[in-house]
């Protein structure tokens, strides 16, 4: 649910390294609540198949968001913990695709006709590693079997390596339909590049923004990263010079987390590569401090915009939304996800695909839809979740129409929640004015550490899962 009231953003937030560094603990990103550790297997077919029909029938049946996961990468970053399968075996794409279109033939008529798709996002793993025909090729099957929107404010992106694609790929990417791209940079720095196995050209990846202007994307990010091996506050900046100078629509600067019992492509680096926690928070400070003297506004999170961007004027209107794709402006869609990993928001539940290609191809070659696990929301799920979206995506909630809408006592139900409050509001991160839990500039750093108080699955012993820290 979101409200119509107007938000005016944060360009910046009030970098406070001593507070960062108390509350730099696991935390979850809160791309759903609850999160994918508390997805539960069993939860299959079936479920999924009762939840489509359902969904058509409410009165006002929501738009679609489609989601397609590409996990092939033709070589290994090593500070990467994505879903991803390492070859060079170009053929394994068209493998890969055949199967999509039949999973995508298998969900397609659980969705009615008449419910457009606004939103298409193709992420990995690299979702380049598919040959412009290929890709072509997958969103017209998607087009054959979905109804797609005309409308001007449809959003159909794609994450692009700019080491494995050509201005002419993204001549025909824009043919295809794609007018958002996200590109991955992490740092420029030579002796970075090399001890994460990423080497990358200034000039190719500036000319695939530049191409991405010519041939009509309407919206290019860039991500970066803080806290990589072998990263200096000098070698950072002039990456950070370099990408303002270039004026992406949109920035996403991620803290690097260093999991190597979990990704096993990070062992290949060295802990005494990597900078102190001192010197990560330094860099964190310095992309933050330079981003919004280029006049980016802090969205939330790891992301920011210029002023003119469709997300920043979404976080002013009230209508932001935080999924699995990250920050988008398409709130009230069920999210619909093909291939490997991928996970599916529709109505109150979710559903993940298996993880292991294998078992998801297994699974498309039996005609079977490839659910691995997931969850129905009950109703406490639905009102926390309601929570989480507001501080993620307004950096407040709104007490009062949360009390109206769900018919609580908020001060009584949330008891605990408004406790575990107190140290934040006593460290300047939170302001209880009456009817309002709004984080300050100090907190718009910490809004997972917020979120985290109003998660009742954490510290459940069955999550056994480790989450990253949260700067």
């Amino acid at each position: 649910m979101q409200t119509s009231s107007p938000v005016i953003p944060e360009r910046n937030w009030r970098f406070d390294a001593g507070l960062l560094r108390r509350y730099d603990r696991p935390g979850p990103r809160y791309t759903s609540y609850p999160t994918a550790p508390n997805f539960a297997e069993g939860f299959g077919e079936v479920d999924f198949r009762d939840i489509a029909r359902r969904s058509n029938e409410d009165p006002i049946p929501r738009q679609i968001s489609l989601y397609v996961h590409i996990p092939y990468c033709q070589s290994p970053c090593f500070y990467c913990g994505c879903n991803r399968v390492i070859t060079r075996d170009e053929a394994k794409g068209r493998i890969y695709l055949d199967r999509l279109q039949r999973e995508i033939a298998l969900v397609a008529p659980l969705f009615d006709r008449d419910r457009e798709v606004v939103q298409l996002h193709l992420g990995g793993g690299t979702p380049n590693f598919l040959a412009p025909r290929l890709l072509g090729e997958l969103v017209g099957s998607l087009g054959r079997q979905f109804s797609f929107s005309h409308a001007l404010d449809r959003d159909f992106s794609i994450e692009l390596d700019p080491r494995f694609v050509t201005p002419a790929d993204v001549e025909v990417l824009s043919a295809i339909g794609f007018n958002r791209t996200s590109l991955g940079v992490q740092d420029f720095d030579p002796e970075v590049q090399k001890a994460v196995n990423r080497e990358q050209g200034i000039d190719e990846t500036l000319a695939i923004i530049d191409a991405c202007r010519r041939f009509g994307m309407r919206s290019v990010n860039v991500d970066l990263i803080y806290g990589l091996p072998k990263q200096t506050l000098a070698g950072f900046a002039r990456t950070l010079d370099t990408v303002i100078a270039a004026r992406p629509d949109r920035l996403a600067i991620y803290g690097y987390a260093h999991m190597p019992r979990l990704f096993k492509a990070q062992k290949q680096i060295r802990d005494e590569d990597l900078p102190s926690a001192e010197g990560k928070l330094a860099l964190l400070e310095l992309a933050v401090q330079r981003l919004g003297d280029a006049g980016y506004e802090y969205i939330g999170m790891d992301h920011f915009a210029l002023p003119g961007d469709e997300l920043a004027r979404a976080q002013r209107e009230g209508s932001l939304h935080r999924n699995f794709m990250g920050y988008t402006t398409h709130a009230q869609t069920d999210l619909v996800g093909f291939g490997v990993s991928a996970i599916s928001h529709v109505g109150d539940s979710f559903t993940q695909n298996h993880r292991d290609l294998p078992s998801w191809e297994a699974a498309v070659d039996a005609g079977r839809l490839p659910i691995w696990r997931g969850l129905m929301l009950g109703n406490d799920d639905v009102l926390r979740a309601d929570l989480i979206q507001q501080l993620m995506c307004r950096g407040e909630i709104d007490v009062r129409r949360v009390e109206k809408a769900y018919g609580i006592d908020f001060g009584e139900y949330f008891a605990d929640a408004l406790d575990a409050l107190r140290p934040l509001q006593d460290d300047g991160l939170v302001q209880c004015p009456p009817g309002t839990i709004r984080a300050t500039p100090r907190g718009r750093a910490l809004l997972r550490i917020i979120a985290m108080c109003f998660d009742r699955y954490l510290g459940n012993p069955a999550e056994g899962v480790r989450y990253s820290r949260t700067i």
